[in-house]
């Protein structure tokens, strides 16, 4: 009973998390997964500004996890002249974290990331207040963010978020959505997601996002065809066989007009 007992104690235990060289390990193994153009762990280590940024601040983490201060940020200073990466040694990332490009990232003290999230450069996660204690956002697992995104402010990003390309969040944000514009806004749920091939269960099209504008303003042009519509049967003028725009729906992203050839006005010169 006593060994059933342990079992089930350790199994209820969460799994220990792994040393600093297992982390490093898994950091450029899911570099291979994610970068096509990925070839070998030499040119990863050499030539890969993300992967050398994350394993200056694996280790200047640490140091800062133990009391150092001003080691943990020179090398942090020396990463950002290397690598055009800045991440305060505070910052707290998870496993198999991967920075594409990485020309630009900036990464508060007090952002927490969690495990298999992916950057693309010129990404902020930055704060918004002078006061100390929490200022930074944090990111949950799988989390894809696009090119020029930032995401500012002491707030929540779930699990398997998409943040599009030069988004702007300041707000919290659910699991699984797509966010675009600015201010970020929720507008693709995850069931209308895509994984990458392979089962690691991240999308990584963030260029593939919806237009809420280009929704909005195709609603409204169909919106206008059904009063023209109405305005012709109040005045008995015989209705139009075919309307301006399409039917509005979800797939919607932008205004479809008749692209047949148009009469040329009267009086209109030519030449």
């Amino acid at each position: 009973m006593k060994a059933e007992a342990e079992l089930l104690r350790q199994l209820a235990s969460p799994a220990p998390a792994p040393g600093l060289l297992a982390m490093l390990r898994e950091d450029v193994a899911c570099v291979f997964q994610r970068d096509p153009a990925a070839r070998s762990t030499l040119e990863l280590l050499t030539i890969y500004p993300g992967i050398q940024a994350l394993v200056l601040h694996r280790f200047a983490h640490v140091l800062w996890r133990r009391g150092w201060r001003y080691l943990p940020r020179l090398l942090s200073f020396l990463s950002r002249l290397l690598t055009n990466i800045d991440i305060h040694p505070g910052a707290t990332l998870g496993r198999r974290f991967f920075i594409d490009h990485g020309a630009g990232v900036v990464i508060g003290e007090t952002a927490e990331v969690g495990e298999d999230v992916t950057l693309y450069h010129g990404v902020t996660l930055g704060g918004t207040t002078w006061r100390a204690g929490k200022r930074h956002p944090t990111l949950g697992n799988g989390v894809v963010v696009g090119a020029g995104a930032k995401i500012l402010g002491a707030i929540s990003v779930g699990d398997r978020v998409r943040v599009a390309a030069n988004s702007v969040v300041i707000d919290d944000v659910k699991p699984g959505v797509t966010v675009v514009g600015i201010p970020g806004r929720a507008v693709l749920p995850k069931e209308q997601r895509r994984v990458m091939p392979g089962g690691i269960g991240i999308d990584l099209d963030h260029h593939q996002i919806p237009d809420p504008v280009g929704k909005a303003i195709s609603c409204l042009l169909e919106r206008i065809a059904d009063l023209e519509r109405e305005v012709q049967r109040l005045k008995g003028d015989p209705l139009p066989e075919q309307a301006a725009c399409r039917a509005c729906d979800d797939s919607c992203s932008q205004p479809e007009f008749d692209s047949g050839p148009k009469e040329p006005k009267q009086g209109a010169k030519n030449g």
